[in-house]
């Protein structure tokens, strides 16, 4: 009667499997490792196991994503969950591939070893947050403009940059125009106007000093001739 309690107890309470676990942070986007490995020191200690969502049942995985037979992998439900680790030195990491907020969660390692309730189970709790956006402090800039009549207006306008401001030196410089201002432009107006008058009285002034010298020319040799024949 007591080696059957005794073997009743060892069937029910078990002391093979090992049950561990782990916390894994990431970002939206990002590659994500979920460790997982077990010992291999033998040919013959290579075995199969698998990934699955969820904590680790009795037997197999729930919601399998991965199944190998220890030297490859045999089943894969979702192309972004893979192993890059080295399956035959026991190394079953799992990897996220471009995580999403919905592969949050608790994931499911188990290990087959041989014999009863020998399994390596363990649970790891994934958290995948969003990725952090970084924004630029929008900065303004003040134009001016010169309208026909020689106004000056200001016009002002924001622009939002995700780069770096550009430094007063690197900035473009703008060329300044024929004037500055409004009494400039007004100067320079009433010269070309002065100018534009100037120039008929002068032309006339001319042709009048032509036609003197001329008119004295003709007095002078009809006087000659007159004390000529005289």
């Amino acid at each position: 009667l007591c080696t059957l309690c005794s073997t009743a107890t060892f069937v029910f309470f078990p002391t093979g499997p090992t049950v561990s676990g782990s916390l894994v942070k990431g970002r939206v986007g990002e590659n994500i490792t979920v460790p997982c490995s077990y010992s291999v020191k033998r040919t013959q200690d290579i075995t199969s196991m698998c990934w699955g969502r969820g904590s680790c049942p009795v037997s197999k995985c729930y919601q399998t994503i991965i199944w190998t037979d220890g030297w490859k992998v045999t089943e894969q439900y979702n192309s972004r969950y893979i192993l890059k680790g080295n399956l035959l030195m026991g190394d079953v990491s799992l990897t996220i591939v471009n995580a999403e907020e919905a592969d949050s969660g608790i994931y499911c390692c188990r290990v087959e070893i041989s014999g009863w309730f020998n399994d390596q189970t363990s649970n790891h709790k994934v958290v995948i947050e969003k990725a952090r956006i970084s924004t630029a402090s929008p900065h303004t800039y003040t134009s001016e403009q010169t309208s026909a009549h020689g106004s000056t207006s200001e016009s002002s306008f924001t622009i939002t940059r995700a780069w770096p401001s550009v430094s007063a030196s690197e900035a473009p410089q703008t060329a300044s125009g024929p004037c500055s201002g409004t009494s400039d432009c007004s100067d320079v107006n009433s010269n070309l106007q002065n100018a534009s008058v100037s120039l008929p009285k002068q032309q006339y002034s001319e042709n009048g000093l032509y036609i003197g010298v001329g008119l004295c020319a003709v007095l002078l040799a009809i006087l000659i001739l007159a004390l000529f024949l005289t």
